[in-house]
């Protein structure tokens, strides 16, 4: 499988880049035409820094954060975010600021919680969330209730990638969009036509990676 993935780079930075395969393949929400690896991005220095400065660069002078809550594995982008967002810098409304980066634990049943070393980085913060991809949303929904549960206030959404332009009115400020992956689909799992054509699911996929079946 791995000899079908294909490199795109953002139009915003071309350091920022992504692998890509499309087949039948099966995430916890719905079935999808298209596998995103970001791989790249999220492991290897110099890409995750490029990503996080082109993410960051429509907060540093007009968003107040105090945490970065990061899902999907995110987290060396969000410290990145973090660094670029407190850069001494008389632009950066952050400037100077310890923005923390924490990651909420989730149990098998997908339900997100912190714990009581971390909950003081969510109460009464100002958090931006940021995770590898949105697509049906639901992922993010969780995430959102699970920080204001925890009274914490959303102020912003970034993604690698995003199918969706808002979530919980929320505009979502993403490296690559649907205009980068004009072919990719998202189906419910009762709704799928590949399932309806009988043909086989290749691999489980989720932020993680993917399992071939």
């Amino acid at each position: 499988m791995e000899s079908r993935l294909r490199d795109i780079r953002s139009k915003r930075n071309p350091k920022a880049r992504i692998k890509v395969m499309e087949g039948h393949f099966a995430t916890s929400h719905s079935h999808i035409n298209t596998y995103i690896d970001m791989s790249t991005v999220k492991f290897r220095y110099n890409n995750a820094r490029e990503t996080a400065r082109t993410l960051a660069a429509k907060y540093v002078t007009t968003l107040s954060v105090d945490t970065i809550v990061c899902l999907d594995g995110t987290e060396m982008i969000g410290a990145y975010m973090a660094e670029t967002l407190a850069e001494n810098s008389v632009l950066s409304i952050n400037s100077g600021k310890n923005i923390s980066v924490v990651a909420p634990e989730i149990n098998s049943m997908g339900q997100m919680i912190f714990r009581d070393n971390t909950q003081r980085m969510i109460k009464n913060m100002q958090v931006l969330l940021l995770v590898a991809s949105a697509t049906t949303g639901k992922t993010i929904d969780r995430a959102v209730e699970c920080i204001e549960y925890y009274e914490g206030s959303v102020c912003g959404i970034s993604a690698i990638f995003s199918a969706a332009k808002k979530i919980h009115g929320i505009e979502i400020n993403t490296i690559f969009t649907d205009s980068d992956l004009p072919d990719y689909r998202a189906y419910s799992h009762a709704d799928c036509p590949y399932c309806r054509q009988n043909m086989r699911v290749e691999a489980i996929v989720n932020s993680y990676g993917y399992s071939k079946l």
